[in-house]
């Protein structure tokens, strides 16, 4: 996986991520609230987060101090 092809997957994958918590948002503010569900959104929102910190390491180079 080349530098493109990571910087395509952060975009992919931070648009997911804001529309997660676009999700969230309205899933809270809609009367009562579904928890298993809200749980289930806010882990996978976690998970991206997680790809994206892994995918964004890989198009920093190290840096030796």
């Amino acid at each position: 996986m080349d530098d493109s092809d990571i910087a395509a997957r952060l975009n992919t994958l931070r648009t997911e991520h804001r529309d997660l918590d676009a999700a969230i948002v309205a899933l809270g503010s809609g009367g009562p609230v579904d928890q298993l569900q809200m749980a289930r959104l806010k882990k996978r929102k976690l998970r991206l987060r997680d790809e994206i910190a892994v995918l964004e390491d890989r198009l920093i180079p190290d840096i030796i101090a």
